[in-house]
């Protein structure tokens, strides 16, 4: 086993030689990369909104939008369908989704519903199979009463397609404002993820994905006073519109647009010559200006006016013929709003309304600091580790962080590969699998040690040590991907970022072990042929440990009933202190722009801006910020505004490091995400230990993760840290590192069942649990010291996802041997049962053969 042919590791150092290769660019200045050979590769990883700064947005498009658009079409059909085919009608209107009326004449039942046959008519959607959907359905009543009904499929399908709309169209608009990389993809049926790295200017993207941008041209109605229009009744083919200056001007305008920004070509923006006013000129296409032109000459002496979603711009008189298919408009513009309006005209217009139901901008400024941050905090964790590793192991401890270097190479190297996103998390998940990836190796040198003790040759306690270990390497590292897999399908944004990296580290850790770890001791063995165990081990004063566990299991039990029924009447009672992921509304990082921030002025300045409930902290160094405000009644947009009052009192005297603003809908959905993820990572873990094991296994593994997630919700119940989304990530973490230490014990209790059949459970648990002692120990301290690297030097951003998982180590390596082993006690677990499953696998493996 410990042998390799000189092609397989020729292999190995290929596959180590080409990671490195791959991961270097992510270490060498841009200038030089640039520089490099062709044949160099220069792909990297790209970094994350939170480390290069940028803004994420989720838009949502409004359904009610959609409603009316369609409503407005349905009503305008019903009534031109029915005046065409001469049928008198009453009380035409509209309600939610449907149109009514009542003909004049019942007998003309039949002629209406033949004169309506056009709007109940199938619509193609595409496919594969050519679908097809019913957009509106007719119903009438002996009476002549008629009801035109919007379908909700047809709704739907209206929906997806101005989705699939407003996704061109935002790219357009993003593409104009000269950003680099952006990203723009639908989620689900009626939203559209915006991801702009390296973003200055947050609020100008947010402002022109907000517009609409519909633009339309529209005669001034004469026939009476505005103001008489205001207080009486309008006629019937106009309407009052505002205009957008301050106090609004409202115009009586007719109805009807003359012509629409769908025939313009192009918009730029410039200035007045006769004042220097910021305008934006326009050219429309051929069948734009030729119908500008016939309308412009029939109305020469008559105001018009630009309507933009539905404000006026400008009402100027047409004092001659406009020929040339150009123009001008003006209002009240500064150069930048001249700039938006010319973007917004040349990407056109969108099918709906776009609101902003989630956003999370960070600084460059943070970015920055959280890439020194994590850099920091990644490379003291490995020089912890390592100088750990070699206080122990001695030579072996080397071999194993060679590994483990190698291991973090092939993580960022994958990562460069699949063009991965590396969030602040996720330098997190590398970090943690620093941590993590020795335990391959301590529970490799652990088995080999005892084989020697059993009197084995060194070369032959390796291999039978690296056979018996490497079940249980599978084994626990496969509990904690179940949960990594999970919790990337279901997680979103950074969260994922983790998931991702822990997922790949997991796998490279596994690969590492197997192959570079191997060839390493192989090489070693060869070289220096030792007769005996390396000076350099020094865990063997782990033998004398004869630790009676069990003794003490009602006692613990009983301590840890009651921490856990404290944390559930904790959560009753007090309650979680919850992120915006789950209530809704924002949080905003500050920076003061000179010296420290004045708390106590911020309350006093952001109480008279009637937000509801602020909370204003201090957060980390003396000049920065955290501040809270609760979710706002009045509805998605309500949160945006209340972020922008924050900006106009606040911008002059601080900088908005961090901004992030969630949507009531977002919130509730991200909550239920999170609950359904922790579920399924229990359930797909308990049926693989089922799987593995036997059942009383699954229940003790459920219990001890029970405990050690009830623990920890206590821990954010009585600290008052602040649980988001990544306290989710973090639960799920805990997860999987509980049932890789539980998977362990659990292992060497399945053997020793079958090979001391009469020994008390008690003592055999208390065996099982003796002889892991080392490799428990020693992969907990190794995983908390990266962890502990992480608290102490990983930035304020993710102290509290990091706390967490430190404190989630500790309750895992305590439940592993305290919750998780007296289950089988409890449910009388005995050594038979393993002897009936190796009897029915033998009898298998013989009906098979024959």
């Amino acid at each position: 086993m410990l042998y390799f042919s000189r092609w397989k590791a020729i292999a190995i150092w290929l596959v180590t030689l080409v990671s490195i290769l791959i991961a270097a660019p992510n270490f060498i200045p841009k200038d030089v990369l640039d520089s490099m050979p062709s044949w160099f590769p220069k792909t990297t990883m790209t970094l994350g909104l939170d480390l290069q700064g940028g803004s994420h947005i989720m838009l949502q498009v409004e359904r009610s939008d959609i409603v009316k658009e369609r409503m407005e079409t349905v009503l305008d059909d019903v009534r031109g369908n029915l005046r065409k085919a001469s049928i008198g009608y009453t009380g035409l209107a509209t309600r939610g989704q449907q149109v009514t009326f009542k003909l004049r004449d019942p007998s003309q039942i039949d002629a209406a519903k033949e004169a309506l046959k056009d709007l109940t008519q199938l619509v193609s959607v595409g496919g594969f199979a050519g679908s097809s959907i019913q957009e509106a359905t007719v119903s009438n009543a002996a009476d002549g009463s008629f009801e035109v009904n919007l379908t909700d499929e047809g709704l739907n399908y209206r929906i997806q397609s101005a989705v699939s709309q407003s996704i061109e169209v935002v790219r357009r608009r993003v593409d104009e404002l000269g950003t680099t990389e952006p990203l723009i993809q639908r989620q689900g049926v009626d939203r559209i993820i915006v991801q702009v790295p390296g973003l200055d200017d947050p609020q100008r993207l947010k402002a022109i994905l907000n517009k609409t941008a519909k633009l339309t041209f529209h005669l001034v109605d004469n026939s009476m006073p505005v103001q008489e229009a205001m207080n009486g009744r309008p006629p019937a083919s106009s309407e009052v519109v505002y205009s957008n200056d301050d106090p609004p001007v409202p115009y009586l305008l007719q109805k009807r647009a003359i012509l629409t920004g769908e025939n313009l070509v192009d918009a730029q923006p410039g200035f007045n010559p006769e004042n220097n006013a910021a305008i934006v000129s326009f050219r429309f296409d051929s069948a734009g200006a030729q119908k500008f032109g016939r309308i412009t000459q029939e109305h020469v002496g008559e105001p018009f006016a630009i309507v933009l979603d539905n404000q006026v711009i400008t009402a100027p008189v047409i004092n001659e013929p406009i020929l040339g298919g150009a123009g001008q408009i003006s209002g009240n513009f500064t150069a930048q709003s001249a700039s938006d309006l010319a973007v917004l005209l040349r990407a056109g217009a969108l099918p709906a309304t776009l609101t902003v139901v989630e956003e999370r901008t960070v600084g460059p400024g943070l970015g920055a600091d959280s890439i020194r941050a994590g850099f920091i905090a990644g490379v003291i964790g490995l020089i912890a580790v390592i100088a750990f590793m070699q206080l122990f192991y001695g030579t072996l401890g080397a071999i194993a962080s060679v590994a483990m270097v190698i291991n973090v190479v092939m993580i960022i190297a994958i990562l460069s590969m699949l063009g991965a996103t590396l969030t602040l998390p996720g330098i997190a998940g590398i970090v943690l699998t620093i941590g993590q990836a020795v335990d391959s190796n301590v529970l490799f040198y652990e088995r080999f040690r005892e084989e020697v003790k059993a009197g084995r040759p060194i070369t032959q306690a390796m291999e039978t040590g690296f056979n018996k270990a490497f079940g249980t390497i599978i084994d626990a590292n496969l509990t904690t991907l179940i949960a990594a897999v999970i919790l990337f399908y279901m997680g979103s944004g950074p969260v994922r970022g983790f998931a991702v990296t822990l997922s790949i580290g997991i796998i490279t850790t596994v690969f590492t072990a197997y192959t570079v770890s191997r060839l390493m001791i192989s090489i070693w063995l060869r070289r220096t042929r030792p007769k005996a165990l390396p000076k350099g081990v020094r865990t063997g004063f782990f033998d004398f440990a004869q630790i009676r566990f069990m003794s003490v299991r009602k006692w613990t039990f009983a301590i840890s009933a009651a921490l856990a029924v404290a944390s559930v009447v904790g959560f009753a009672t007090k309650g979680l202190e919850l992120g915006i992921d789950f209530t809704g509304g924002s949080m905003i990082e500050l920076k003061a722009k000179q010296g420290d921030a004045n708390l106590g002025d911020i309350r006093d300045r952001l109480g008279g801006l009637n937000l509801g409930g602020v909370q204003v902290q201090g957060f980390g160094d003396p000049s920065s910020v955290l501040v809270r405000v609760q979710s706002q009644d009045a509805g998605e947009n309500a949160e945006q505004s209340a972020v922008n009052k924050i900006r106009g009192e606040l911008s002059d005297d601080y900088d908005f490091r961090r901004v992030e603003v969630v949507g009531p809908s977002v919130s509730g959905e991200l909550a239920m995400t999170g609950a359904i993820g922790v579920g399924l990572s229990l359930l797909a873990i308990m049926v693989y230990i089922w799987f593995r094991f036997e059942w009383q296994f699954a229940v003790g593994a459920i219990v001890a993760t029970l405990h050690d997630l009830l623990l920890t919700l206590g821990l954010f119940v009585f600290t008052g840290l602040e649980f988001d989304i990544t306290s989710i990530a973090a639960i799920l973490t805990i997860v999987g590192y509980s049932l890789n230490d539980t998977v362990v014990v659990y292992d060497r209790m399945r053997e020793n069942l079958r090979r001391y059949k009469k020994m008390p459970l008690e003592v055999l648990i208390d065996t099982s649990i003796n002889s892991t002692l080392s490799r428990t120990i020693l992969t907990s301290v190794t995983t908390m010291i990266a962890i502990a690297a992480l608290v102490l030097f990983g930035g304020e951003v993710i102290r509290g996802f990091t706390i967490s998982m430190l404190f989630g180590v500790v309750v895992g390596t305590f439940s592993s041997i305290y919750m998780a082993a007296p289950v089988l006690i409890l449910f009388k677990l005995r050594s038979d049962a393993f002897d009936k499953k190796d009897e029915k696998d033998e009898k298998a493996g013989e009906a098979q053969a024959v």
